[in-house]
């Protein structure tokens, strides 16, 4: 059993692409009418953004700090999203194929960056080849165990109904589709020859030069041995391949070294937006996400210090350091929308995000201020037009990151809660004899923490600046000891002597 985590996660700050909304190149040919750039996204809508759109933006998210991609699915698909995947050895002709992917590849390798790609391996689309085969032949189709489908219908000729327009029980449809829904059948991993397609498809693209999978719902796929599997064999193909699951909960048993090696940390996100929007949220927006809704609730300085620490402590050190720690994604509100575009909200969350242990994962478009509430709305078009950009906003989350890539116990040290009081909140990250302490203020008014260290360091203590915020924290010696006072809906980075 390899136990290791990839080496390259704890430098990578990644960046999140909905293909079909990113970028569009006139090289990619599309074969008709397509869905407005600019105009807001539909369900069933094509923007036309593509792999040699994404290329052809290499520079910009090089400029930004971005040394690593994870791209939503790209494989053949009859939907703008592609987890309806009608083929797991073909890129989607309207992506660009094959050799639109393997430019990107050579491209981003050329300036040192990684490439995960999104794998969909508990349901196909109702396009897959297989299922169709049953479609048209019934019991008589050779892959007929290859999906859940009702044994008594086929063997009578009842007709599997593929089409429906809407949930419906699994005995209506003839087969158990992914949260009912008809589009998605299920995949039954337990036939050898499923597990052979899947695994050769997962290896295929290791070789082909991908850096990793990001996992989609893999809590559904109840067969563990898959999942081991799944695992020896794209890192015998790549020992640095990186593996992370879409869990949405804290699941330390999935990050024992057999199966992934990090995951969407949606529970720090909900730490993070509870702690970063209190007083900004919009709670009709919130409540109305299946998840967000039930986990997000205020938390002072002093209930997020305990839940940082709570979720740091749940993982061995090489996991929670391979964590990928995202603020929103593709399936939720994007975080402007949800503190209701107070830039400081996003600012705390940012800082944050690139302090923490974790390798940070940027939702394409946040950081200039793109807004989106629920899917699809989560899921806009980038707008490459400057003007509509929030400069400002860009040129911080451009610091944030150049320091994070600067100071090696951001990526690479140990975490240790220094003080909580109010609304505010420190901690340090240390290497060696590299120590950095990160305060934040999430509250309107200042507020002082005192810090475990010797009155005579205080006076040798700097801080590390950061648009906006080059004078939001000082430190001193109050009350015989020394604090950081930090402002207002501020943060601030300070260098230990």
């Amino acid at each position: 059993m390899t136990t290791d985590t990839p080496d390259w996660v704890r430098d990578a700050v990644f960046y999140q692409i909905f293909p079909d909304r990113f970028a569009a190149s006139g090289r990619v040919v599309k074969p008709g009418p397509l869905e407005a750039w600019d105009a807001p996204p539909t369900i069933h809508g094509f923007k036309g953004g593509d792999l040699l759109g994404i290329a052809e933006r290499l520079p910009y998210l090089a400029d930004l700090g971005v040394n690593a991609l994870y791209l939503t699915p790209i494989f053949a698909s009859a939907a703008n999203h592609r987890y309806h995947t009608y083929d797991y050895f073909r890129v989607d002709p309207l992506l660009g194929g094959d050799d639109a992917l393997r430019e990107l590849l050579d491209a981003a390798h050329g300036r040192g960056m990684r490439v995960v790609l999104d794998g969909v391996f508990n349901h196909t689309g109702r396009g897959f080849w297989a299922f169709h085969h049953v479609v048209e032949n019934g019991a008589a189709s050779p892959y007929r165990n290859w999906f859940h489908f009702d044994d008594a219908a086929l063997a009578t000729g009842k007709q599997i109904n593929p089409y429906p327009r809407r949930r419906v029980p699994a005995e209506q449809l003839g087969y158990e589709a992914w949260w009912g829904m008809p589009a998605l059948p299920k995949l039954n991993v337990a036939d050898p020859g499923v597990r052979a397609h899947l695994l050769e498809a997962a290896e295929h693209w290791i070789r082909f030069g991908i850096d990793g999978w990001r996992l989609d719902v893999p809590e559904e796929i109840r067969d563990e041995t898959f999942w081991l599997e799944f695992r020896a064999q794209v890192r015998a193909a790549n020992p640095e391949a990186y593996l992370v699951g879409e869990i949405w909960h804290v699941a330390p048993e999935w990050l024992a070294g057999d199966r992934f090696d990090g995951l969407m940390n949606y529970p720090l996100a909900e730490a993070i937006l509870s702690f970063a929007g209190a007083g900004h949220l919009d709670e009709p927006l919130l409540r109305s996400h299946h998840e967000y809704g039930p986990r997000v609730q205020l938390l002072d300085g002093a209930a997020f210090a305990a839940r940082v620490s709570e979720l740091h402590a749940a993982y061995r050190p090489e996991a929670a350091a391979a964590q990928l720690n995202l603020l929103d994604s593709h399936d939720s509100p994007r975080f402007h929308s949800l503190v209701r575009c107070d830039r400081a909200s996003y600012r705390l969350a940012v800082l944050l995000q690139a302090t923490l242990p974790g390798a940070p994962c940027i939702y394409y478009g946040d950081e200039i201020g793109l807004e989106g509430g629920l899917d699809p709305d989560s899921r806009r078009a980038f707008p490459w037009d400057e003007s509509r950009w929030d400069v400002e906003l860009l040129s911080f989350v451009r610091a944030a990151i150049a320091m994070r890539h600067a100071e090696a116990p951001l990526r690479r040290g140990e975490l240790r809660v220094l003080a909580a009081t109010g609304a505010a909140f420190a901690f340090e990250r240390s290497i060696a004899a590299q120590r950095l302490i990160i305060a934040v203020n999430a509250g309107d008014n200042a507020e002082r923490l005192s810090l475990p260290v010797d009155a005579d360091v205080g006076s040798e203590i700097r801080s590390l600046s950061l648009p906006g915020w080059a004078s939001a924290g000082r430190v001193g010696t109050w009350d015989g000891g020394v604090e950081i006072e930090i402002d207002g809906r501020a943060g601030a980075v300070f260098r230990l002597p």
